[in-house]
């Protein structure tokens, strides 16, 4: 993740944390506002987390192996019971 998603992410989550635990959102103080900036960011920096661009992409790619896998599957079923019927004569 790069460091300005994950400043935005940063600040998405400050915001909705105001506007759901503080009534108004200066009340916290500036001070407080840096610090728990701060460790969010150390956090998050810690773990491997993706955007949600690279999560829909990978998923993408995920379904159209998946289809590929199947068609494969159904393909080897049916030679396989192409070979069944040729040995059975």
């Amino acid at each position: 993740m790069n460091q300005d998603n994950s400043d935005n992410l940063v600040n998405q989550f400050i915001k909705q944390f105001n506007q759901a635990f503080v009534p108004g959102a200066q009340a916290l103080g500036d001070e407080v506002q840096m610090q728990m900036r701060s460790a969010m960011t150390s956090a998050l920096q810690k773990m491997n987390l993706v955007t949600r661009e690279e999560f829909d992409t990978q998923q993408a790619v995920l379904r159209r192996s998946r289809e590929k896998l199947d068609n494969l599957e159904q393909q080897i079923a049916e030679l396989e019971e192409t070979l069944r019927q040729l040995n059975d004569k």
